[in-house]
């Protein structure tokens, strides 16, 4: 990837889970400055930039809206009766199913921009965009659509097809954007950014035309 002609910034947009399987978010931090790019900084340092302050400003919308995402998700989750330790894959879907009803029910009034508000957008599809502009875009991108469904009709709190495939998400993606829990994924639908809540296999949120022609 080519680096910036200036410093890029180190965005710790990190929310954490705590209370039986998950804690509640930290504020977000000022970012620290370095000059590495996700070419050539460490696999499990979080790089984004260039990235002036107004940009980090609204990053730091979206970490809002997640922070308040992930509080109605753990309170939702326990509400429901804890899987066993080693439980079968009925289970696991019955609780995933249960989970996603309460989610959907929470958020019947969910709509597009939610959690990737109008100020973050347009950022992360920039990040994006340089990602995939880069020396090694073409092959990210082709790992990407290689299993990557296309025709599928999107819903905001809906949840995400049974019968579609989950695409593969490049290191570089998951090391630029903003840095999610374990109970929260990226992942692309055609050219589009979703955001995927693993536990309740629902669709958060999603971004039009994220990846790049």
């Amino acid at each position: 990837m080519r680096s910036a002609p200036h410093a890029v910034i180190v965005v710790t947009l990190a929310v954490a889970f705590g209370a039986s399987a998950c804690s509640r978010a930290e504020e977000p931090k000022a970012p620290p400055a370095t000059a590495e790019s996700p070419a050539t900084a460490p696999p499990d340092e979080r790089v984004v930039g260039p990235l002036s302050p107004d940009d980090a400003k609204a990053l730091a919308t979206m970490n809002d809206r997640l922070k308040e995402y992930l509080d109605l998700h753990v309170r939702l989750e326990r509400t429901l009766p804890a899987l066993p330790k080693e439980a079968t894959p009925e289970q696991i879907d019955r609780n995933q199913r249960a989970l996603g009803k309460l989610v959907q029910e929470a958020r019947r009034n969910a709509k597009l921009g939610d959690i990737f508000t109008p100020e973050a957008r347009p950022v992360i599809v920039r990040l994006l965009a340089t990602i995939f502009g880069g020396p090694e875009g073409a092959q990210l991108k082709a790992s990407i659509m290689d299993e990557n469904p296309i025709d599928v009709k999107l819903a905001v709190n809906g949840r995400y097809p049974d019968a579609v495939p989950i695409s593969t998400i490049p290191p570089q993606v998951l090391q630029t954007l903003p840095q999610l829990t374990e109970d929260l994924e990226y992942r692309f639908i055609g050219d589009r950014l979703i955001l995927l809540d693993t536990h309740a296999h629902i669709i958060v949120d999603y971004i039009e035309d994220a990846l790049p022609k």
